[in-house]
């Protein structure tokens, strides 16, 4: 039997100086993506007349709430439309990872008589999609989804590249061994799937799961195209933010043929940030949701000889 030499631990060990000129690497590309955060935060809060007047600053002259104040006047719709999104968000994230598991697990399964056909059959919308028309007539002249809230999940639930993604991951991440080992216990696939595949499969759900929810919870385009004026109250955030801050360029820029009051007390450029802290802050809440999976996933499927 051939021997493995093992390497010194002092070999494996890094530097002082190496360690610290890292250490100020990942400090400072920290700060590079935080700083921006913070001075939206910062300008959401400042005085609209200091921002017209100095521009976007960290140390403004003065603060101010009326940015919030003003989208607090708007509970009614913006609350809604709050409401909208994380229902949204939550059954299309849970809708989304229902069908691309166990789409899949059946691809990956090497039993599975039609894996190849249904591979190919999810891989060519990858390349060639039917496009915008072809999808919208389906959804709404066959679908029936106009004006629905099915239209804000169904159309982006379930994608080709997740599929595969999954696919791959139960292919070289699940021993084989312990799915021959159920099914010799008398395990049904179900079972096997639910209670033996999914627990060592946590890392790509909840890889899988985040990019879903920054999907469902940014996304804005299936409300322009399928719901109609005449169903606001099932606007999802994304969609009322981008036509509320519409509605207050358009009065800004026209303020002298509307008249000043139209506009004067509108924050136009604080408003922006504070709408982006709005649409920002509860998926940031979620991340570490997700991050608690990550971590514990890297352990609950190791197996042990």
């Amino acid at each position: 039997m051939a021997k493995i030499k093992v390497q010194p631990i002092k070999y494996m060990r890094v530097k002082p100086t190496t360690n610290v000129l890292i250490s100020a690497l990942f400090i400072i590309l920290g700060l590079m993506c935080f700083m921006p955060a913070l001075l939206v935060l910062i300008v959401s809060l400042s005085d609209e007349a200091a921002v017209a007047k100095n521009g976007y600053s960290y140390f403004p002259e003065a603060w101010s709430l009326g940015a919030y104040a003003y989208l607090a006047k708007q509970t009614g719709y913006i609350g809604r439309a709050f409401v909208n999104s994380i229902g949204i968000t939550v059954f299309g994230t849970v809708l989304g990872l229902v069908t691309t598991s166990t789409m899949g697990y059946a691809l990956s399964r090497p039993n599975y008589r039609l894996r190849g056909f249904f591979t190919w059959f999810i891989f060519i919308p990858m390349l060639f999609s039917g496009g915008l028309v072809a999808s919208y007539m389906i959804n709404t002249g066959i679908l029936g989804m106009k004006d629905t809230y099915w239209a804000l999940v169904l159309p982006i639930c379930c994608s080709s590249f997740y599929c595969i993604v999954m696919r791959t991951f139960f292919q070289t991440s699940v021993p084989e061994a312990i799915i021959e080992s159920a099914k010799i216990d008398g395990a049904q696939q179900m079972r096997i799937f639910i209670q033996i595949v999914l627990p060592i499969s946590l890392p790509a759900i909840a890889t899988i799961g985040l990019f879903l929810t920054f999907q469902y919870w940014n996304d804005w385009m299936m409300a322009k195209y399928y719901l109609s004026s005449n169903v606001q109250d099932k606007y999802p955030l994304q969609y009322v933010l981008i036509a509320l801050e519409d509605s207050i360029t358009f009065l800004t820029r026209n303020k002298d043929k509307m008249g000043v009051d139209a506009s004067a007390s509108l924050p136009s450029e604080t408003i922006r940030m504070a709408m982006v802290m709005v649409a920002v802050l509860p998926i940031a809440c979620a991340y570490p949701f997700f991050q608690k999976y990550f971590v514990s996933g890297l352990t609950i499927g190791a197996v042990k000889g």
